[in-house]
């Protein structure tokens, strides 16, 4: 039964994130690609800090590094990840958003290896990570004469919302701090909102409530915040600790999925060929990056599945 449950969970953060995609969208027909972006976690940010004040005894951070780990949170994983993600996101569609996103796991994995020079990757780990750099560059089709496509630059944009995520997990692994992750997540979650809101208003976007109020756009925000973010967190977490982290990043690979399907039967978003090879040279690295944490793993299950 934990085996099911674990399963049906998997597959509901799957779909959870990969529909966000979707979501977003349909969004930013109404709502400003960075002041959408902070509003989803204006409201995300006060029901995990909610959430964290009921779970955990140290809802509040406390002491330099405790800050540190949320400023980290809060700049890179919130606030650069999805303004770069949401801006990119207007002229791409869902399911090649979420498959360019799927990269994170691999560029973590580089990031992790640049910065602890002792632990380098391997010349098939070095094959990997090029494999999946080539997958982002058969997605965005960019043309030598011409490098400044829409295309281009949109698809240039949700790559550095990838590589902002990948190293804002690998640095805050690094900074040495006990915060219950409920407490990580709602400070950062505020934190990158307040942040967002400053470039909304540093890039002068357009304030236009009366737009806000269409059903569509309250769904897409509404369905942002409180089911991808808040409920979708808390899955992840709970999927972490009873999967680890190998599984969990399989996540990435499936929700695209979900993406392309959603995408085609709401927006009526096709997903073409170059995408899927694009997408198939992506997963190939981060098999290539991860084949020997994977091995154990697969091991490991056939060999919990085998006792049972």
């Amino acid at each position: 039964m934990s085996r099911y449950r674990n399963l049906a969970l998997f597959v509901a953060l799957a779909g959870i994130w990969g529909t966000a995609f979707v979501a977003i969208s349909a969004g930013l027909e109404y709502f400003p690609p960075v002041l959408f972006a902070a509003l989803r976690y204006d409201i995300a940010g006060v029901l995990m800090l909610a959430y964290a004040a009921a779970a955990v005894d140290d809802w509040y951070p406390s002491g330099r590094d405790e800050w540190l780990l949320v400023a980290v949170g809060a700049t890179l994983l919130i606030a650069a990840y999805h303004a770069f993600l949401f801006v990119g996101q207007q002229n791409t569609t869902a399911a090649a958003a979420a498959i360019v996103v799927s990269l994170s796991p691999v560029l973590t994995t580089g990031f992790a290896r640049v910065l602890v020079p002792s632990d380098a990757l391997s010349t098939v780990g070095v094959a990997g990570l090029l494999l999946g750099l080539v997958g982002v560059g058969v997605i965005a089709q960019p043309d030598p004469s011409n490098l400044l496509t829409t295309d281009v630059i949109a698809t240039a944009l949700v790559f550095a919302a990838a590589t902002a995520f990948a190293l804002g997990g690998v640095l805050t692994r690094r900074i040495d701090a006990a915060i219950p992750i409920e407490t990580m997540e709602a400070w950062s979650m505020l934190g990158g909102a307040l942040l967002m809101h400053g470039v909304s208003f540093a890039l002068a976007e357009p304030i236009e409530p009366s737009a806000w109020t269409h059903p569509e756009a309250l769904g897409a925000l509404g369905y942002l915040a409180v089911v991808a973010s808040a409920i979708g967190f808390l899955l992840y977490f709970d999927l972490l600790e009873r999967l680890g982290a190998v599984e969990i990043n399989m996540v990435s690979y499936v929700a695209p999925i979900f993406a392309a399907l959603v995408g085609w039967l709401y927006l009526g978003e096709v997903i073409d060929v170059t995408t899927a090879i694009g997408f198939g040279f992506i997963a190939a690295g981060f098999v290539l990056v991860k084949r020997k944490a994977l091995r154990e793993e697969f091991g490991y299950v056939r060999r919990r599945t085998s006792s049972e």
